[in-house]
């Protein structure tokens, strides 16, 4: 957990952060804030849990801060430090939904406890909200985007381990087991009549629910619709059907895709199309009947419409990739900056090739291209052309020759990936000094005026956590540190170089308040702005 102490007086601030065993109660970072803005400002770069600050400070009470930091974030929790014991303040600060209003000199019992029941509420606030009922109700209500979010990654190959797989469909209430299962590709034709151009996914819902009723004496089902538009039907025997022989599963499968056939026409007034698998094993051969039924729906040109066939019936399409277009895609890897996980894909598709297709040069082909295409797309998203970040390398592409094998694909592919990788490190440097600089010369150039985290950041077009994460990669200084250093040098040198008034360079340096000023400089320095006049 994270903390911050807010006083104007130092003292305080310094003995409550640096001098308690916070450690005890599970605090890993107490901050520091002298003043109300400079508390606004950390708690937009930190994740803040806890915040101690005392009531009365220039520019701002402790009951306006507690305001406005519980306007960003409502499950921070506030204790208010006063010196007075003052009823309209306490009554004030239990409005604002402090945790405690104490009174100074805390004893380090009444600051512990005061604490460690902020941390209570903020273990009940979280226990709450990730509970196991609460959790469970929230899967119940989003149970359907669930399974089918499940039965497409299932499609598409994602790779999970027998235990996850138990996990996963255990956790979708989904009755499905490792064993023979088929599967169903629907897509819609014509007609429905009075449904055609209503809800689309009423209609979709519709269909799924007959499919089930058909199927349920004899079959599990769990379906979804796919990024082609086909509704995809997953089927698996249960009780009497499961002890029947191959041949007799495959034979209750196709009745029952005439069957759904026959009823949507006949209810919804609509044809289907639909293609079945032969029985395969579920979850580990379900990508590869996808495929195959998908392709059968590509082989079936003209005005062929209304038909129920099974995968076999059409001759057998020649092997594809399979590895280069399972998600996540090589772009999309390169788009993350997930470098390691975009080689391993680059390998992994290579070693596919050399299994498969090591004679086939239109394969090696096939996946050179797509490489290409991610890394092209890479580059003129980042404002390049792929031949200014090769170099000599592109004439491998341009010539031909970095397609030829699948030994010279491997080693092309993982060098431009080397050079887009290093090409782009650079660049995110070169764009964090930049960042860096710009509010460097806005700090310097308007510290008269807001020079807070979130002006800075309004400045570049940044989030205020991501600026201040920046800053600090870059220089090893917090911004609100910079800002503070760059007054006390400007203060420093107008007091020797200029004969203006302490109010005016308060002012000049953006102290609202000269005497807050003469604080904070006085904590510096070890004196007055005066006092360090007279001794220049």
């Amino acid at each position: 957990m994270q903390m911050i102490v807010v006083d104007d007086e130092a003292h305080w601030v310094d003995n409550l952060s640096m001098n308690k065993p916070w450690y005890k109660l599970g605090i890993e970072q107490v901050h520091r804030a002298y003043s109300a803005r400079e508390a606004l400002q950390i708690v937009e770069a930190y994740p803040i849990d806890i915040v101690i600050s005392d009531i009365l400070m220039p520019e701002m009470t402790g009951l306006e801060l507690i305001e406005q930091i519980r306007s960003r974030d409502k499950k921070i929790k506030c204790i208010i430090l006063s010196g007075h014991s003052d009823f309209e303040f306490a009554k004030k600060a239990v409005q604002h939904q402090a945790v405690d209003y104490l009174l100074k000199p805390p004893s380090d019992e009444e600051l512990f406890a005061a604490v460690g029941a902020a941390i209570a509420q903020l273990h009940a606030d979280w226990d709450n909200i990730s509970s196991l009922e609460r959790t469970q109700y929230t899967l119940r209500e989003n149970l359907p985007l669930l399974r089918g979010q499940l039965l497409l990654e299932a499609l598409h190959g994602h790779r999970l381990s027998e235990e996850e797989w138990t996990r996963r469909l255990g956790s979708c209430e989904l009755p499905f087991h490792e064993g023979d299962s088929a599967l169903l590709l629907v897509r819609m034709e014509d007609g429905f009549g009075e449904y055609a151009g209503k809800d689309q996914q009423l209609l979709e819902y519709a269909i799924m629910n007959i499919a089930e009723e058909i199927a349920c004496d004899h079959f599990y089902v769990w379906g979804v619709k796919e990024e082609h538009g086909y509704l995809a039907v997953l089927l698996q025997s249960k009780g009497a059907a499961e002890k029947l022989i191959k041949t007799d599963q495959e034979a209750l499968v196709e009745k029952l895709a005439m069957q759904l056939e026959h009823k949507v026409k006949q209810f919804l007034k609509g044809s289907l199309s639909v293609v079945m698998t032969e029985l395969f094993h579920f979850p580990a051969e379900l990508p590869a009947s996808y495929q195959r039924a998908a392709a059968y729906f590509r082989q079936i040109v003209g005005d062929e419409r209304e038909f129920v066939m099974r995968v076999g019936d059409l001759e057998q399409p020649h092997g594809s990739l399979e590895i280069l277009y399972m998600p996540p895609a090589l772009g999309s890897l390169l788009e993350s900056g997930r470098w390691e996980a975009a080689e391993e894909k680059v390998v992994a598709v290579c070693a596919e090739l050399d299994r498969h297709w090591s004679e086939s040069w239109e394969h090696c082909a096939e996946a050179g291209f797509i490489f290409t295409a991610a890394f092209t797309h890479l580059a003129h998203r980042n404002g390049h052309t792929l031949t200014a970040i090769l170099g000599e390398d592109m004439e491998q592409l341009q010539s031909g020759d970095a397609l030829t094998s699948i030994a010279k694909l491997r080693k092309w592919s993982l060098t431009v990936l080397g050079k887009l990788k290093e090409n782009i490190s650079t660049e995110v440097k070169d764009m964090r000094s930049s960042y860096v600089s710009k509010i460097q010369a806005y700090a310097e150039a308007n510290l008269h005026q807001d020079v807070s985290l979130r002006a800075l950041a309004d400045h570049v077009n940044l989030h205020p956590t991501h600026l201040s994460k920046i800053y600090k990669i870059e220089t090893g200084e917090g911004i609100s540190d910079f800002v503070f250093r760059l007054r006390m040098e400007r203060a420093s040198h107008l007091l020797k170089a200029t004969e203006k008034k302490i109010y005016e360079i308060s002012t000049e340096i953006g102290y609202l308040d000269p005497a807050y000023f003469i604080k904070v400089f006085k904590r510096q320095y070890g004196v007055t702005p005066q006092e360090f006049r007279d001794h220049q």
